[in-house]
This record gives C-alpha cells, sequence and structure tokens, in this order.
C-alpha cells in the first residue's frame, strides 16, 4: 500500500514556490485545478505535497522546497508518538556522518533503515540522556529520512532548529523559555571581569534548558561544559547542541531534579551560568532542609532563586564566579532578607544588573543578572556592591542631561528593540571598571554606582539597582540643571511654533449647498479589481498548523498595533509576535490598526521609508495600493474615518476592524492626491501635537523635580 506524501499548509506552498501568501490564495480561487485540500480544516487547510509539486511544475513554478520545510512536513504527518524528542540523538548521530554515507543510509529499506538508526543512536548512550532506550520501527522511516537528508543538505543545528520548534509542545516542556542569543553572550562575557584574564575552563549549567548558554561559553572558551536539566527532552537537546556546536569540549549533560539530586555532587566548575525556574515552591524545602549547600542560610520555601543561588555557589572554586538571571523579586522580598544579607556579608554578592523589559522572557517585567562569586577562604573582606540599571543606559533620565526627543520617548512608550550592543558594552565596562577597583570605582549617577555593604544591611535588604543608582537631586548640579531646564523649555517653544505654524494659513473651502457625496467601493470590491491588495500577518499559535517565520526575517522588527496607536516606529519582534507568516513593509503602504478603542482614535497612517523594510505585526492590517489607481493619503484618511470604521467593526469597548468592509469614495486620481495632500496635513498635525505633550510633560517634571528637591529656585518675578 502506498505512503501517504506529507503534507503542507498554504504558508509552506508559498515558501516552496517563492511567492507571497496571498499569490496563493489567488491560485486556491482562480486556478479549478489547484489541488484540494488533502486534510487540515477549514480554516487551516493542508495540501497533499507531492500534488502541490505536480501543479507547480505544470505551470512553470519550480519547487524550491528546503531540507527543513521536508522535515517539518514529515513531523506533521508523522503518527507516531514523541517524534520530535525520539529524534534528537539522532541528529548528533547523522552529523557524525559524511553525505555519501547519509545518502546511503537513506536509500535503505524501511526496516533497515530503522534498525541502523537504533544502533547509530545506542552508541550515544554516553553522551544524550537516555539515548539508549531510544528506538525505531519501519513506521518511522519517513520522518528518519527526512531528518537524515535535513543533516546531509543544511546542517545537524538546522534539524535541531526544526525539532525544537515542536518538541515543547509535544513534551511535558511547556512554560521553558529559551534564553535570548544576545543575552546568552551578555552572560558568558560577565564570567571575566578581567579583560586580560584567561576565560573558565570548566562551565556548568545546572538548570540547562536548550543550552544557549554553555554553547555561548563554549564560544568564548570554555573547554568542559555541564549541564543538567529535570526535563529529559531538554537535557537531550542540550548534550546534542553542545556536541554540535563545541565538538572538541568535554560535554557531560545529565537529566534529573538538580536540586534534590545533583548529578554532579562532586563537580568544582571554574564558572556557572544559569537561567533557572522561577517561583518553584515545590523545590524540595523541607527534605533539603539541612543540606550542606545552604552556607548563607536555608532559602525559605518561596525563595528557590535562592536556593539555586547557593546551589551555583557550592559548586565554584574559591574566587570563581556565578552569573544568574533572576526575577526583580528575588532583590527585594522580605522573606529573602536574611539570606540575602549573608550573601552581602561574605562578599558573595557582587553586582546586580537590571535588565530592561523585553530582554528575556517574561517580556514585560525587568529580570535581574546576579553575578556571584565564591569567597576566598580568609581573603580580603569585600565591602562594595555594583549595581547597573541597563534600563537607565536605554533612556536619558539623569537631571543634568536630561533631553530626550519626543521620537525617542515615542519608541520607548511603543518599547522599541533594545540596543543590545550598546547595552552588553556598558554593562561590561561598568563591571570591570568595578572589578578591577571596587573601592575606587567612579559612579554614574542614574546608570551605575557602588554602595557600601553597610548601607545595605538595612530591615530591607533591597538590592534592586534603580533603588541605588537613581539620580539624588540634592547632588546634581544646579547651574547644570538650570541650563537644561532652558533648553528644555527652549525645545518646547520650537514644538509649540512648529504646531502653530501648521494651524495657521489652511484655506479649508466649504462644501456649496450641502454635504458633499460620491459613490463608492469597499476595499473588498477594490481587492478583486486589482486595484489593492490586503494583508495581515497570521499567529503561529499552539495547535495551528503553520510553523514560525523563518530565520531570515528574526531580524527583522515589527510593526505592532501599539506602534500604530502611538506613532511610533517598529518596536516588536518576530520571537515574541510568534509569527508564521507575515508581509514586508514597504513605503506606501496603508497601516491600518486591527482593534482600536470605539471612542475613537487609531487612524491608518501611510508608510514611509522608516516603515519599509519592517515585518508586518499582528493587529495591524496592510493595504498595498496601486500608485497609479489610488492615492496611498487618500485611502488613509478615508479608512480613518470614525463613521467608515464604525460600519465595519464589530464588538463595543474595543472595535475589531474588518478592513474588507471599509468603504473608499470611487475619484480621479488628482482628485484623491488633493484629499490625500490634506489628510498628510492633518497627520502632521497630529504628530507635533504628540510632541508638544511629550515636551511639555518632560520640562514641567524636571523643574517641579527641581523645584521640591531645592536645586532650582522659583524667578523672582514669581514672588507676590
Amino acid at each position: 500500500m502506498p505512503k501517504p506524501s506529507a503534507q503542507v499548509t498554504a504558508a509552506e506552498i508559498s515558501r516552496l514556490a517563492g511567492v507571497t501568501r496571498a499569490t496563493v490564495s489567488n491560485w486556491r480561487r482562480r486556478h479549478a485545478d489547484f489541488p484540494a485540500p488533502a486534510g487540515g480544516t477549514d480554516t487551516s487547510p493542508l495540501y497533499d505535497l507531492e500534488a502541490v509539486r505536480a501543479w507547480l511544475d505544470s505551470r512553470g513554478h519550480a519547487t524550491a522546497a528546503s531540507a527543513t520545510e521536508e522535515l517539518r512536513a514529515a513531523l506533521r504527518l508523522h503518527t507516531g508518538g514523541g517524534a520530535p524528542a525520539r529524534l534528537l540523538p539522532l541528529v548528533l548521530a547523522g552529523a557524525q556522518h559524511d553525505r555519501e554515507t547519509l545518502t546511503a543510509l537513506s536509500e535503505l529499506s524501511d526496516g533497515e533503515l530503522a534498525a541502523r538508526c537504533h544502533d547509530a543512536v545506542a552508541e550515544l548512550a554516553d553522551t544524550v540522556p537516555d539515548a539508549d532506550t531510544v528506538t525505531y520501527t519501519p513506521a518511522d522511516a519517513p520522518v528518519l529520512r527526512a531528518l537524515l537528508h535535513c543533516v546531509r543538505d543544511e546542517s545537524g543545528q538546522a534539524a535541531l532548529d526544526v525539532l525544537a520548534e515542536r518538541e515543547l509542545e509535544d513534551s511535558a516542556a511547556s512554560g521553558a523559555y529559551q534564553t535570548p542569543e544576545q543575552l546568552t553572550e551578555l552572560m558568558a562575557r560577565l564570567l571575566t571581569p578581567h579583560p586580560d584574564g584567561p576565560y573558565p575552563a570548566r562551565v556548568l549549567d545546572p538548570a540547562c534548558g536548550s543550552g544557549s548558554l554553555l554553547a555561548a561559553a563554549a564560544r568564548h572558551g570554555a573547554t568542559g561544559l555541564f549541564a543538567q536539566d529535570l526535563l529529559p527532552v531538554q537535557a537531550q537537546r542540550t548534550a546534542v547542541r553542545l556536541r554540535l556546536a563545541a565538538p572538541e569540549a568535554h560535554v557531560a549533560v545529565r537529566a534529573g531534579d538538580t536540586l534534590r539530586a545533583d548529578a554532579f555532587p562532586d563537580l568544582t566548575a571554574d564558572a556557572v551560568l544559569c537561567n533557572p525556574p522561577y517561583a518553584d515552591r515545590d523545590w524540595g524545602h523541607d527534605e533539603l532542609a539541612y543540606d550542606p549547600r545552604w552556607a548563607y542560610g536555608l532559602p525559605p520555601r518561596a525563595e528557590s532563586e535562592l536556593a539555586w543561588a547557593q546551589h551555583a555557589l557550592s559548586h565554584l572554586t574559591p574566587g570563581a564566579f556565578a552569573v544568574m538571571l533572576l526575577p526583580p523579586a528575588t532583590a527585594s522580598r522580605a522573606s529573602g532578607r536574611r539570606v540575602r544579607a549573608e550573601l552581602l556579608r561574605s562578599g558573595a554578592l557582587r553586582a546586580v544588573v537590571s535588565l530592561p523589559p523585553g530582554a528575556a522572557t517574561p517580556l514585560h517585567i525587568g529580570l535581574h543578572l546576579w553575578i556571584l562569586q565564591r569567597p576566598q577562604p580568609g581573603g580580603s573582606d569585600l565591602h562594595r556592591v555594583l549595581f547597573i540599571d541597563a534600563i537607565g543606559e536605554q533612556r536619558p533620565h539623569d537631571l543634568q542631561s536630561q533631553h530626550g526627543s519626543a521620537s525617542t520617548t515615542r519608541s520607548r512608550g511603543g518599547r522599541a528593540p533594545l540596543d543590545w550592543a550598546a547595552l552588553s558594552t556598558s554593562v561590561m565596562d561598568r563591571w570591570q571598571a568595578f572589578a578591577a577597583d571596587p573601592a575606587h570605582f567612579t559612579d554614574h549617577p542614574g546608570t551605575a554606582c557602588a554602595v557600601p555593604v553597610i548601607e545595605l544591611l538595612d530591615d530591607l535588604v533591597d538590592i534592586t539597582p534603580t533603588r541605588h543608582v537613581r539620580v539624588t537631586p540634592r547632588s546634581a548640579d544646579p547651574l547644570a540643571v538650570a541650563k537644561n531646564a532652558r533648553d528644555l523649555e527652549d525645545r518646547l517653544k520650537d514644538s509649540a511654533l512648529a504646531l502653530a505654524t501648521s494651524c495657521a494659513g489652511t484655506a479649508w473651502v466649504a462644501a456649496e449647498t450641502e454635504a458633499r457625496s460620491w459613490r463608492t467601493a469597499t476595499v473588498s470590491d477594490l481587492a478583486r479589481g486589482g486595484a489593492l491588495t490586503v494583508h495581515r500577518a497570521v499567529p503561529a499559535g499552539r495547535g495551528s498548523q503553520d510553523t514560525p517565520l523563518p530565520r531570515r526575517h528574526t531580524g527583522l522588527s515589527t510593526l505592532t498595533g501599539r506602534d500604530l496607536a502611538t506613532g511610533s516606529r517598529a518596536s516588536g519582534d518576530v520571537d515574541e509576535q510568534q509569527l508564521a507568516d507575515s508581509t514586508i513593509i514597504e513605503a506606501g503602504d496603508v497601516l491600518i490598526p486591527g482593534i482600536r478603542a470605539a471612542q475613537g482614535g487609531g487612524a491608518a497612517r501611510v508608510a514611509d521609508d522608516e516603515d519599509a523594510g519592517s515585518l508586518l505585526g499582528l493587529h495591524v492590517h496592510l493595504v498595498r495600493p496601486d500608485p497609479d489607481r489610488l492615492d496611498s493619503w487618500f485611502l488613509a484618511g478615508f479608512l480613518s474615518a470614525e463613521d467608515n470604521v464604525n460600519s465595519a467593526s464589530t464588538g463595543s469597548t474595543s472595535l475589531h476592524v474588518d478592513p474588507r468592509r471599509l468603504r473608499v469614495p470611487l475619484l480621479p486620481l488628482d482628485e484623491q492626491r488633493r484629499y490625500g495632500l490634506a489628510f498628510r496635513q492633518l497627520h502632521r498635525l497630529r504628530l507635533l501635537a504628540r510632541e508638544v505633550a511629550e515636551r511639555t510633560e518632560e520640562t514641567t517634571g524636571l523643574i517641579t523635580q527641581s523645584l521640591t528637591s531645592g536645586v532650582l529656585l522659583p524667578p523672582e518675578a514669581a514672588v507676590g
């Protein structure tokens, strides 16, 4: 009986053919011989891969199916249980063979292929946890072949990435988050406070997850990589990843509960990197009450993070460092103040860095980096702790230099992409300067300071960086603040003058005796006539047949609904938005909010050169007009009209806009352009008004704070 072909989604067909998803939709509507769905649902149909290929060939479209796409399709078609997890060891086994061997393997019969793959994986029992328990059957042959082809034609890492897209959903690993690459790089660099010193050789990650932290350490020169994770699938993934990334390094990965059953009880590491689980109340508080690792005090039941911190310290050689990513509450919760106090008294806590929101999951809070050091026996006491507010590195807020422009404020309001290069450089510079001479570290008001331990040992023992590095108004230079206040007032006057000028002299013409009327067409009608196309981003949600966007999109910023509402530039990212399909924005595209308040607001806008190249995000509709038939600003103005939006929306408090139901007047192009110029002027008016409001808040906030702190005095004219 012939085996069924793999099945693909419409998004995957677009990638196979090298066209947009809208083109695939047009094929489905216009060509009666386009393959009928072979599975899926009405909203997410699946198509037979071979039938699609045959249709594309008949139309002269060369298919461009990559090995990774073939593997994704094979995984989706595969009915065997736990396929991604069972295939992880085979990635490493396959990567150890050359192209000819992999080709010969894939050409074996189903039974022989399953047996050979089983034998190859069994040989990795000492390297990959539980590899000796993995079995394959002839029914697994299609997905085994697809994986071997992916390893052969692309790389073992490419195959591992495809498996990683599905393995967390298909296992008990839901809720596990991968540490972003830029953050892993920063954490790995923080292990070397002295630039000329050697990189730690033996590095441990006791909660390794996907292994990204140890992979970063390997890139910097670590030669011994030790890892443990509670989830076997994560331990396997880490083992495979590290062996692929650092084939010359010594790799030891174990599965198990690190706190309850340490797999490396006798290991003394040169460094520890860790992003442990947060808020875990079942970490073993009762059974581990007398554990010798708690040299700084028994961690409270609700303070699992302090248990992980002490576990890390227990594995370090004296003088070695650990860098840990922790939630901000760990720095201030009352239940953990005794352990924090002991970490401070002993000199084990060297620095705390607060990261901006969006640096790592969960994205809505700013996590902390703790830098710990195993105290030297009989060594000199450490009397100061470094605090770095990396949030401050992303925004100007010093009393003496506060002059952020309105455009900067707007982009931050929409959470602009982090400048990781600047952030990492600043944090490293502060940390290395402090490590070189803690006693004479020069504070940077608003961003970094070194605080004597004795000042931290109060009733709270709060080691939140923003509590210590924020600007103290009384310490500011009054003359510098006064000059800055004058500069802010001058810039406010310039903005207000620009707003007033924009409002002056506009000769709005009244209609004759009654309001003008015109014939209209819906956006849907115009799309059918080819005058425009409508696009939206497709989310890759749990249970969806769509896979996240390919890696070529991951460096792009994503324009979100919030950006459109606040007038910001693209501030999202692909990983956060989890898109399965999207459109790259071009200048002249009309961007329409997908959700807006019932009271109005959220006007459409036309993409300019700065928007071009960004990726369309969720809750934004994109209308791309034919410039020979429709003016972009004319469209944006009429598509934003309140009565138009209300008639094309559903909901009460929040309106969900259906752009295809919006109506557009049918006017000659020259007349459209007259309207377009007017709508563009109104858009500029909105931007100027927003800028004036923001600069007003900035100016009055600085002056109010300076007056109440005594740095500035009221002018004499205000007396009496």
